[in-house]
C-alpha cells in the first residue's frame, strides 16, 4: 500500500509541476527537483530507497527509447562524425582528466575511484537537454549534435564505469580486455535492439494477419519493445542502454509501423507521449527525493575547514572542471574539423565561440548519472568498506544540481542571437513536402474522376466530389506559395473556413452533451462521437497553428 501511495504521490506532482512551470521562469527538471527536494526535506517527508538496477530498468529503456524515436534520423547521420567524437572520445578524455583533477583536488580519493566517478559523470543527460536547450535560441546543427550524443555517450560511459569499479573491486586492470569488453559491450549491445525490433515487428505482422485483434494488443507490444531490448544485451552482459536506443532508432526507418491499425497507431504515439512527459517528471523528482539525504551527509573529508563554503565550492569547482574539458574537446574537434575539411576540399563549417561555449554549458548530468553512483558496492571483496562512496555520491549529486542550475542560467544569455531570423529550414522542408504531397494527390483525384462512366456509377457525381477535394488542395498549395502577397488571401480564407469548422464541432459537442444528459443516446455512442469530434478538432487545431 505504502507503494502505492508512492506511485500516487509523485505523479500527482508530476502533474502540479506540468502546470506550475508556466508560472515560474526555470526549466522543467529543476522545478521537478525542487519538488523531489521539498517533499522529501522534513524530518516527516518522504523517503525512499531506490535500487539503482530497477530505477535504471524502469526510466531508462523507455525515455531513451522515446527520445531516439524522435530524433532527426538524417541529421544525426550527416552529424555523425562530430556525435561519436563526443559520446566516445570525449567520454575517454573526461575520465582521465577530470579523474586527475578530481584526485588532486580531493586526494582522499584513490585514483581508481577518481575516474570511476569521471566515467558515470561523463554522460549527458538526454531528458535534461531537451528540456533546458531551446530550439529557437541554439543552431539546429548543435542541438543535433548535442542530441545525438546524449544518446550514445550513456553506454561508453556506463561501460567504463563498470570497468573502474571492477578495478577498484580486484586491485587490476588490464586495457586490453578492457578495449575487448567494450567493443562485445558496444556491439551486443546493438544486435539486441534490432533481435528485439525484428521480434516486435514479427509479432506486430502475426497479429496483423490474424485480424480482429484488439488495438491494445498492439499497442502493448511497442510499450514492452525497448525493455526487451534492454533486458536482452544484460543478460548477455551488453549495455542494455545502447539496445534501447538502437531499437528506438531503427523504428522509424524499419516500418514497423505499417502493421498497426489506424487505432493502434493514434494509441501508440498518444500513449507515448503521454509515458514521455509521465516517466520524466517521476524521474526527476524521485531524482529529488534523494538530494536531501545525500546533503544531510555531508562528507567529513569536505567539512574540514567550513562546513558549508568547502563542499559548495568544491562542487563548483568540479562542474567547471567538466565544463573546462568539454570546451577544450569541442574547441579541438572543431579546429581539426576545418583542417580536415580544408584537406578535403571541403567547405568548413566551423563553430564560433560563443557557440561552442553554449555546447560545452548544455553538457548537463542527470539521471544515468545518479542510478549509476548508486550502484557503488557497499564492500570490497575483502569486506572492508568500499573507498569514499559516500564521498562520491555527495560529490555526483552536487554536480547534477549544479550542472543543471549553471546551465538554466548561462544558456539563455550564451545563446541569445545566435538564431539569425527568419524562417527555420524545418518550415520551409514542412511546406515543400506539404505541396508535394498536395500535387500527388490532385494528381490521383483527377485520375480517379476519368472512371466517372464505369458500371453502376452516378453519371457527374464522381467528377463533383473529385473537383470539390481538389479545390482544397489547390487552396492548400497557394497558402504554401512562397510570396507573402499571394498566400494572404487565401490563407485569410481558410483561416475563416477553420473558425467556421471549429464553431460547428462546438455546436456539435453541446448537442452530444444535451443528447447524452437526456439519455437520448448512450454512453458508448456518446463516446465514440466525441472521439471523432475530437480528432477532426485536433486536426483544425493544428491547422489553425500552422496559419
Amino acid at each position: 500500500m505504502q507503494a502505492a501511495i508512492f506511485v500516487l504521490v509523485v505523479l500527482v506532482f508530476v502533474a502540479v509541476s506540468g502546470a506550475l512551470v508556466r508560472l515560474v521562469r526555470v526549466p522543467l527538471p529543476v522545478l521537478q527537483i525542487a519538488i523531489g527536494a521539498a517533499l522529501a526535506w522534513p524530518v516527516g517527508g518522504i523517503h525512499v530507497e531506490i535500487d539503482p538496477e530497477l530505477f535504471l530498468l524502469v526510466f531508462i529503456p523507455p525515455l531513451l527509447f522515446s527520445d531516439a524515436f524522435g530524433a532527426p534520423k538524417r541529421e544525426l547521420t550527416a552529424l555523425r562524425g562530430p556525435i561519436l567524437d563526443l559520446a566516445i572520445g570525449l567520454v575517454f578524455f573526461t575520465i582521465v582528466g577530470f579523474g586527475y583533477a578530481l584526485h588532486w583536488l580531493v586526494p582522499s580519493i584513490p585514483l581508481v575511484v577518481a575516474f570511476a566517478l569521471a566515467a558515470v559523470l561523463s554522460p549527458t543527460d538526454a531528458v535534461a537537454v531537451s528540456s533546458i536547450v531551446d530550439r529557437n535560441v541554439v543552431p539546429a546543427r548543435l542541438m543535433h549534435i548535442l542530441e545525438g550524443e546524449s544518446l550514445l555517450n550513456d553506454a561508453s560511459g556506463l561501460v567504463m564505469f563498470r570497468f573502474a569499479v571492477a578495478a577498484a573491486l580486484t586491485g587490476s586492470f588490464s586495457f586490453a580486455v578492457a578495449s575487448l569488453s567494450f567493443l562485445y559491450a558496444v556491439a551486443v549491445g546493438i544486435l539486441a535492439g534490432v533481435a528485439a525490433l525484428f521480434v516486435a515487428a514479427k509479432a506486430l505482422q502475426l497479429l496483423n494477419r490474424i485480424g480482429g485483434v484488439p488495438a491494445e494488443t498492439q499497442v502493448l507490444i511497442t510499450i514492452l519493445l525497448p525493455f526487451v531490448a534492454y533486458l536482452g544485451a544484460e543478460h548477455f552482459g551488453a549495455s542494455g542502454i545502447l539496445a534501447a536506443v538502437t531499437a528506438g532508432l531503427l523504428t522509424g526507418s524499419t516500418g514497423i509501423f505499417r502493421f498497426l491499425g489506424v487505432s493502434a497507431r493514434m494509441q501508440t504515439m498518444s500513449l507515448w507521449t503521454t509515458f514521455s512527459f509521465v516517466f520524466n517528471g517521476a524521474l526527476f523528482i524521485v531524482l529529488g527525493l534523494q538530494l536531501p539525504e545525500i546533503i544531510r551527509k555531508v562528507p567529513p573529508e569536505l567539512s574540514g575547514r567550513h562546513w558549508l563554503l568547502e563542499p559548495i565550492l568544491t562542487v563548483l569547482l568540479l562542474t567547471l572542471c567538466l565544463i573546462g574539458l568539454r570546451f577544450a574537446w569541442i574547441w579541438v574537434g572543431d579546429i581539426a574539423a576545418g583542417v580536415a575539411a580544408r584537406l578535403g576540399k571541403r567547405e568548413a563549417e566551423p563553430f564560433g565561440l560563443r557557440v561552442r561555449l553554449a555546447g560545452s554549458v548544455a553538457g548537463v548530468r542527470g539521471a544515468i548519472t545518479l542510478a549509476g553512483i548508486l550502484s557503488l558496492p557497499l564492500a570490497l571483496q575483502d569486506g572492508s568498506p568500499f573507498p569514499a562512496r559516500d564521498l562520491v555520491i555527495f560529490l555526483a549529486a552536487g554536480v547534477i544540481i549544479c550542472s543543471l542550475v549553471i546551465a538554466s542560467l548561462a544558456l539563455p544569455v550564451i545563446a541569445r542571437g545566435l538564431v539569425e531570423p527568419g524562417e527555420d529550414a524545418g518550415d520551409a522542408e514542412e511546406r515543400m513536402a506539404r505541396v508535394g504531397a498536395a500535387k500527388a494527390a490532385i494528381a490521383r483525384l483527377e485520375s480517379i474522376a476519368q472512371t466517372d462512366e464505369e458500371e453502376g456509377g452516378v453519371p457527374g457525381v464522381r467528377l463533383a466530389a473529385a473537383n470539390g477535394i481538389v479545390a482544397a488542395y489547390q487552396r492548400r498549395i497557394a497558402a504554401s506559395d512562397e510570396a507573402d502577397e499571394a498566400r494572404a488571401e487565401v490563407r485569410e480564407a481558410g483561416r475563416l473556413e477553420i473558425d467556421l469548422r471549429l464553431a460547428g464541432i462546438a455546436a456539435e459537442r453541446d448537442a452530444l452533451r444535451t443528447m447524452l444528459r437526456r439519455g437520448e443516446i448512450n454512453d458508448h455512442t456518446a463516446r465514440t462521437l466525441f472521439t471523432e469530434i475530437t480528432l477532426t478538432e485536433a486536426l483544425l487545431n493544428g491547422r489553425q497553428t500552422q496559419k
